[in-house]
C-alpha cells in the first residue's frame, strides 16, 4: 500500500512539472533566457522628408567678366526607397534664394533664385549615408547697367555629392556640393547670350516622417 501511494505521488509531481512548463510556454515565460545574434535597430532611410539648408555659391557668367558669388538658402523635400539593403534610391527637389552678384564696368549680373529636381543614389552605413545626385536645374539670371535691368529664366543641369547623418530617428544633418549650369539666354542690354555656371556648398537638416 505504501509503495502504491509513493508511486502516485511521484506521478503527480511529474505531471505538475510538465503542466508548469506548458504554462510558461503558453504565457511567454521562458525557463532560461537566450540571445539572438543578429543586428537590431538598424536605421532605415526609407520614406518622405522635408528640410532646409544654407550655403555659399560662386561662379561665372558666360560672355561676361562678372563672377557672381554669395550666400544662398532655401528648402528641400524628397523621398527615399530602401529595400532591406545598404543601397538607397531617392528623388529630391529644392528651391533657393540667392544673394550671388558681381559688377564689372557698367554691367552687374546676379542670381536671385534657383532650384533643382534631382535623383539620388546612395550607400548607407547604418545611420550614415553617402550619395551622388544629379538632374534638372532652373533659375534666374538678372543683368543691369546704369539705367536698365533685364531678367531671364534659364534651364540647365546639376550634379553633386553629399553625406547625410541621422542624428535621431526623425532628424538628420547633411553636407552637400552641387555644380549647377544654367543655359544661356539672349540679353538685349548688350546683345549677347549669357548663362550662369556655379558651384555651391551647403549644410542642411531634414525631418523624416
Amino acid at each position: 500500500m505504501i509503495r502504491k501511494a509513493a508511486a502516485v505521488m511521484v506521478l503527480a509531481a511529474a505531471c505538475g512539472a510538465t503542466s508548469a512548463q506548458g504554462a510558461d510556454l503558453q504565457y511567454g515565460r521562458q525557463p532560461a533566457p537566450y540571445t539572438v545574434n543578429q543586428p537590431l535597430n538598424m536605421y532605415s532611410w526609407a520614406g518622405p522628408y522635408l528640410g532646409g539648408n544654407l550655403g555659399y555659391g560662386w561662379g561665372t557668367v558666360s560672355n561676361s567678366l562678372t563672377k557672381p558669388s554669395g550666400v544662398s538658402g532655401g528648402v528641400q523635400a524628397g523621398y527615399n526607397w530602401q529595400q532591406g539593403s545598404p543601397w538607397v534610391f531617392g528623388l529630391e527637389g529644392d528651391l533657393q534664394a540667392s544673394g550671388a552678384d558681381d559688377t564689372f564696368a557698367p554691367w552687374k549680373f546676379s542670381n536671385p533664385w534657383y532650384g533643382t529636381l534631382r535623383g539620388r543614389v546612395g550607400y548607407a552605413f547604418n545611420n550614415v549615408l553617402f550619395y551622388g545626385t544629379g538632374g534638372l536645374a532652373f533659375g534666374e539670371l538678372k543683368g543691369q547697367n546704369f539705367a536698365l535691368s533685364e531678367s531671364r529664366t534659364g534651364m540647365g543641369w546639376t550634379v553633386g555629392l553629399g553625406a547625410e547623418f541621422a542624428l535621431t530617428r526623425n532628424w538628420s544633418a547633411k553636407a552637400e556640393y552641387l555644380y549647377v549650369d544654367l543655359s544661356q539666354r539672349d540679353f538685349t542690354l548688350d546683345g549677347l547670350p549669357h548663362g550662369y555656371h556655379f558651384g555651391v556648398v551647403r549644410l542642411g537638416v531634414n525631418y523624416h516622417f
